[in-house]
């Protein structure tokens, strides 16, 4: 009713900076683009042997878990992963199952990781899309790197960017949901935690008692508690696969709940979103809905 498509449409080829403002940005809807990056030498180069010789034992961040689930609702918790300080060629050893872990590893620091952490790879890729920096004006805030386990789950969530994701190898899975389904979308503020490694090995939940409660979703949309929380029926997720070589456009405020294969390896571009009246609509919405829910 809104204008939402049943399935995210796909262009064949990266759009005018102008259409592509006109068509996708201002009216706030997702598109998978393809032959965007098909230029890109990482595309062939980013192989195992490669980022091996490239990185090898550079020390990188990486996020660790016992159960994929970082940034995410557990036993009541907000809990966040241990931002691990490891060599590069040990993280490929376990994505490789060369080397055995009981828990879940992924490289999924933002704040521009790429080139913050992985300077080396930067000319394979591009500090921009330029035509999504001719569209809106400004360069991205950040330029991301990923790389994980098939194990690894980003939660249900939305971010203040207008964000190009970009698959270099293997494919990633998104749930997405408009912003419009906010009323639909369960929030509850929680205390913050952050997993802990034990000294025999185990992982502990140690609480952040200085930092303020966070709203965030406790809902698991491929697994939805509908008795628990019977309002998410009437939401209409979209789901799709991006491939490598492909890029998604995700809009800034849509809800995001995102998979990947094993080893998947991706470059994500954030552009921070304008404050405008789409933004000042999703806040009336927020906002009627909390109204509601105290009623």
């Amino acid at each position: 009713e809104l204008g939402w498509p049943e399935s995210i449409p796909y262009l064949n080829r990266p759009p005018s900076p102008l259409e592509f403002y006109r068509e996708w940005v201002s009216p706030n809807k997702p598109c998978i683009i393809r032959n965007a990056i098909s230029h890109w030498p990482a595309l062939k180069k980013w192989t195992s042997a490669y980022l091996r010789e490239v990185i090898g034992s550079k020390v990188v961040s990486v996020a660790v878990t016992p159960n994929g689930y970082a940034d995410a609702v557990f036993q009541d918790r907000f809990v966040m992963p241990e931002e691990r300080q490891m060599p590069f060629v040990d993280l490929l050893d376990i994505v490789e199952k060369k080397v055995t872990s009981p828990n879940v590893f992924y490289v999924q620091k933002q704040c521009s990781n790429l080139t913050e952490e992985f300077p080396e790879l930067v000319c394979d890729v591009q500090p921009d899309i330029p035509w999504m920096s001719e569209a809106l004006g400004k360069k991205p805030d950040a330029v991301n790197f990923w790389l994980g386990e098939s194990a690894a789950v980003t939660s249900l969530h939305k971010d203040h960017y207008e964000n190009l994701y970009c698959v270099v190898s293997g494919e990633k899975y998104f749930l997405l949901h408009p912003p419009s389904d906010r009323p639909f979308i369960p929030y509850e503020l929680y205390q913050p935690a952050t997993y802990q490694v034990s000294e025999d090995g185990s992982f502990e939940i140690v609480d952040e008692r200085t930092a303020d409660k966070v709203p965030w979703i406790p809902l698991d949309p491929l697994n939805p508690n509908l008795e628990l929380y019977p309002e998410y029926a009437q939401a209409k997720p979209l789901q799709c696969t991006v491939k490598a070589g492909e890029m998604l456009y995700l809009p800034s405020l849509w809800f995001h709940h995102v998979q990947q294969s094993h080893g998947c390896i991706a470059v994500n571009y954030w552009y921070d979103m304008e404050y405008d009246l789409k933004y000042s609509y999703y806040q009336l919405l927020d906002c009627l809905t909390k109204a509601v829910k105290t009623l």
